[in-house]
């Protein structure tokens, strides 16, 4: 085995993969943020028509009383809120994971993030032991190379 440091990384497959991690983590939480967004919004709903009728007041004197139309329809077209705030936040990750993504690499190259990798060689790994009534000769074709 060798250890050594890893020369040089692509930076373009760098941001590629911080580009889909973000997109990952960012549907993710985007469609979480969004389904909380929905259930809130029904709540508060639901809260506002009981304690307009418990008080008798009307609904526009009550806190957020203006905003309960569009909390309604946020509340009913959860099915549109869910996925669209999970694409808008992938978007964003991605944006973020890009960016990330490339500046590591840069990094990495520049030789301010140094990463140690381990590699073993071919001629360096032993073939297991085998028993004694298995040491016949067994006979390998060599493959040759392409040019050889």
């Amino acid at each position: 085995m060798v250890n050594d440091f890893l020369v040089r990384l692509s930076i373009r497959s760098a941001m590629f993969a911080g580009a889909i991690t973000g997109f990952v983590f960012g549907i993710f939480a985007g469609a979480t943020l969004g389904a909380i967004a929905s259930w809130f919004a029904g709540a508060i709903v639901d809260w506002q028509s009981q304690l307009g009728f418990s008080l008798g007041v009307a609904q526009q004197l009550l806190p957020l009383g203006d905003q309960v139309k569009s909390l309604e329809s946020l509340s009913d077209r959860w099915f549109l809120v869910i996925p669209a705030s999970g694409l808008a936040a992938g978007v964003l990750g991605a944006l973020i994971g890009v960016l990330a993504g490339g500046l590591w690499a840069v990094l990495v190259n520049m030789g301010v993030l140094p990463i140690q990798v381990t590699v073993i060689r071919r001629a360096d790994v032993t073939t297991p032991m085998r028993r004694a009534s298995d040491r016949r000769q067994v006979r390998t074709r060599r493959r040759k190379a392409v040019g050889e």
